[in-house]
């Protein structure tokens, strides 16, 4: 199983629709672009959000088992993927890569 590289590449906010719909919230995201995490598999990187866990989690599973080209032909690397969490008020962007580096058991 392969280690996955995340890297947070955009965060949007969606002011408009936060003043129409959204309840406050006290602290709705903390990712900023440039992060970098690494995924053991199917173990969230520790200070991810969770949310956005939910949403990247079945590509980042599928690229440390070998999944590749995913949607035939989407990515100009076959080994990545381009996912955003499920946060409609502020969607995070993360590009998912599969390094070479083997994940022992945890």
């Amino acid at each position: 199983m392969k280690k996955i590289k995340i890297t947070v590449m955009r965060t949007a906010c969606y002011a408009d629709l936060i003043e129409k719909y959204e309840n406050p919230i006290p602290h709705p995201c903390d990712m900023r672009e440039g992060q970098v995490f690494y995924a053991n598999g199917w173990e969230r990187p520790e200070a991810f959000c969770e949310s956005a866990w939910g949403s990247i989690s079945p590509f980042v599973m599928a690229l440390a088992h070998g999944g590749e080209d995913f949607y035939g032909g989407w990515m100009k690397n076959k080994r990545s993927a381009m996912i955003s969490c499920n946060d409609g008020f502020r969607p995070v962007s993360f590009l998912l890569e599969a390094t070479e580096e083997e994940v022992g058991p945890t």
